[in-house]
């Protein structure tokens, strides 16, 4: 079994050293939906939402964060980032919105944590922007898709 890296030999929090690890192309990518009523979704497909541009919003805001995540999330080193792409895509099936998000760098650790805090943060605007209009919304699925680079090597969920 694994030891926590996070934890030092006294049970205290501790940010782990990155120092030696050689820097590497890293890739994450992560998804999550915000499900909504049909009435919801076809407001903002047609432009008609109280709070303007949903969609255009609640990416920039996932960007955003992304870029500010280990300012929200202790012990998390804060990297250079070379990409993100925040994607918010309706979907009538659902009814609601599928989120993605896909985060580069190249540095010593890995960039989950910025690809699920920029879809964490969208999913959480489209729910601001649209809490007015819409009680029964609910953000689910959120989650680590993909992710390449560095020691452990690549791996994507099933």
């Amino acid at each position: 079994m694994m030891s926590l890296t996070h934890i030092d030999e006294g049970g205290r929090a501790r940010m782990v050293d990155v120092g030696d690890k050689p820097d590497t192309d890293r890739r994450a990518t992560a998804e999550g939906m915000l499900l909504c009523a049909p009435e919801t979704l076809a407001m903002v497909r047609e432009d008609r939402a109280p709070k303007g541009a949903v969609l255009t919003t609640a990416e920039l805001a996932g960007i955003m964060a992304a870029k500010r995540t280990a300012d929200l999330i202790p012990l998390c080193h804060p990297l250079p980032l070379a990409k993100v792409v925040v994607l918010i895509l309706p979907d009538e099936a659902l009814p609601g919105f599928r989120v993605q998000a896909d985060v580069r760098t190249r540095g010593a650790t890995g960039v989950e944590m910025e690809a699920l805090t920029a879809v964490s943060v969208a999913c959480l605007t489209l729910f601001d922007m649209l809490k007015a209009v819409d009680r029964t919304m609910v953000i689910d699925g959120i989650r680590v898709r993909s992710k390449s680079g560095g020691r452990s090597g690549d791996w994507q969920s099933q």
